[in-house]
């Protein structure tokens, strides 16, 4: 069961395991981040956390913060209106995005016969983790029917494949009327965050309408934690939420540090790890054919951000051009530009689409996937994996992906937002961190060209496995403390029976 923050001694054991890391090969430094332990069954009886329904902060002062909160998002959106304009017509799906999060086109939701719970995912990452707790959610509770919303256009599409029983519904702008009229048209009975989307009208407006939140799988970077530090005291965000299920005991502290009392925060793990498929996946005939080759090892870089495509590729014709090469880019939309620039540098990409459309393969070209939510069954055809956002300043992508298949790992030296999780792979040698592009040709070289290099990267994957494996259970913690605070509790002004 999940474990309440003990601010002393947690935070002891979060110092600790800080210091947790070492240095790779190549010379990258570890990320000075925790390493989580694995989840145990933990007591439920010193949780004190309550649903909040009312709006504990109201009155005139706050009213007026709140209405010039929405006069600066009406005088931005004012000013920033030439370049949307100009931005939309180079970026597909923009105005749509827009138009959705000003509650045009919200579709209409039928009656409740049971509770209705909101889950909300900012993008890709964040709704693929969601995963575990909805199928929980609705196996407790079958009268339950669960909301998915999303905000980017790319968390809308894979929200829709992975979720195709589930009404799938865009976030809201935080505008007070906007998100006000969002919930009296979804009409939620709890709102579950995934890891962390704090905007003060929406939380205003849930404590208002009797709308209990809650942060589960909640992290918090320490650039996010710097930023809240500075305006908590304008806006009260942190204390209209009713329960916060964090993946460890530094983001529980960091959360505490911010004004959250310690009964409303647990320790419960990381959900996400519970979403993911372990061991071998089955990347179909198809991409086998377009992507994969029985003659060359595959080395896929998956959720890469610009200019890393670029890096990747020289890297690679400096280190293992006889390699087959699939970039996966974070965003496809870009990749037209991606594509132009490799050809500037003398590479001819060949896109995923193009080779669906009949192009004959050619593994001695990069292939370049311009599609969404295929990367799982790409990484299956991997030899061996480079984890993108992290040759950049972006804070790095889900390296816990390409691990749990059992993939020889690496990536860069920029992995704040997925710190403890790189953690946990280096610290069992189950992925490799290089400190730039030199670092990574000389990796590729070591893990590719050595004698025993498929024995190396056979040693990594398993260690990876089996780090990740040891990391699943959050999912049913959470529901368990979600359950006790009174997730499928009647909402208000509501007389059914709780499953």
């Amino acid at each position: 069961m999940p474990r309440e923050v003990d601010p002393q001694t947690d935070g002891a054991r979060g110092a600790h395991s800080a210091s947790t890391g070492g240095t790779d090969a190549s010379g990258g430094a570890a990320p000075a981040a925790e390493v989580p332990e694995p989840v145990e069954p933990l007591d439920l009886g010193g949780l004190r956390a309550v649903a909040i329904r009312s709006d504990r902060f109201a009155g005139p002062v706050r009213t007026v913060l709140h209405a010039g909160y929405d006069a600066a998002w009406l005088f931005a959106g004012i000013v920033g209106l030439p370049w949307f304009l100009w931005k939309s017509r180079r970026v597909p799906g923009l105005f749509r995005m827009l138009r959705d999060q000003l509650g045009r086109g919200l579709p209409r939701l039928g009656p409740k016969s049971g509770p209705r719970i909101l889950v909300h995912g900012v993008s890709v990452g964040e709704v693929k983790g969601a995963q575990s707790l909805v199928r929980a959610i609705e196996a407790a509770c079958p009268g339950a029917e669960v909301v998915i919303s999303a905000t980017t256009n790319t968390g809308i599409q894979v929200a829709g494949s992975l979720f195709p029983g589930n009404a799938i519904v865009r976030y809201p702008a935080d505008l007070s009327w906007v998100t006000r009229g969002f919930l009296r048209r979804v009409r939620p009975d709890w709102v579950v965050l995934v890891e962390l989307e704090i905007w003060p009208n929406f939380l205003r407006e849930c404590n208002i309408g009797g709308v209990p939140v809650a942060v589960i799988n909640g992290r918090i970077t320490e650039r996010s934690h710097k930023r809240y530090l500075v305006f908590r005291r304008l806006l009260p965000q942190f204390n209209r939420i009713s329960l916060f299920c964090v993946q460890s005991a530094e983001y529980a502290e960091r959360f505490a540090d911010l004004g959250v009392s310690p009964e409303r925060i647990l320790i419960t793990g990381n959900v996400k790890v519970d979403g993911l498929r372990l061991g071998a996946v089955e990347p179909g005939e198809e991409l086998g054919r377009l992507l994969g080759s029985s003659e060359r090892l595959v080395v896929v870089a998956g959720s890469t951000h610009a200019p890393e495509e670029v890096q990747l590729a020289q890297a690679w014709r400096r280190a293992i051009p006889g390699t087959r090469l699939i970039l996966v880019p974070r965003h496809p939309q870009r990749c037209e530009e991606i594509e132009r620039r490799l050809e500037d540098e003398g590479f001819a990409a060949q896109r995923l689409s193009a080779l669906r459309r009949g192009a004959e393969p050619d593994p001695a070209r990069p292939a370049l996937v311009d599609t969404i939510g295929e990367l799982e069954r790409i990484y299956a055809l991997a030899d061996l994996v480079f984890v993108g956002g992290s040759l950049v300043e972006h804070g790095g992508q889900n390296v816990l992906e390409p691990a749990a298949q059992g993939k020889a790992t690496l990536f860069g030296p920029s992995v704040t937002n997925f710190a403890q999780e790189a953690a946990l792979l280096l610290s069992c040698g189950g992925a490799r961190q290089v400190c730039d592009v030199d670092g990574l040709v000389a990796a590729w070289r070591e893990l590719v060209l050595a004698d025993d290099a498929a024995e190396r990267r056979r040693a990594m994957g398993a260690a990876a496995l089996a780090a990740v494996a040891s990391q699943g259970g959050a999912t049913g913690l959470t529901l368990e403390a979600l359950q006790a605070v009174g997730l499928f509790d009647p909402g208000v002004g509501e007389s059914r029976a709780p499953c």
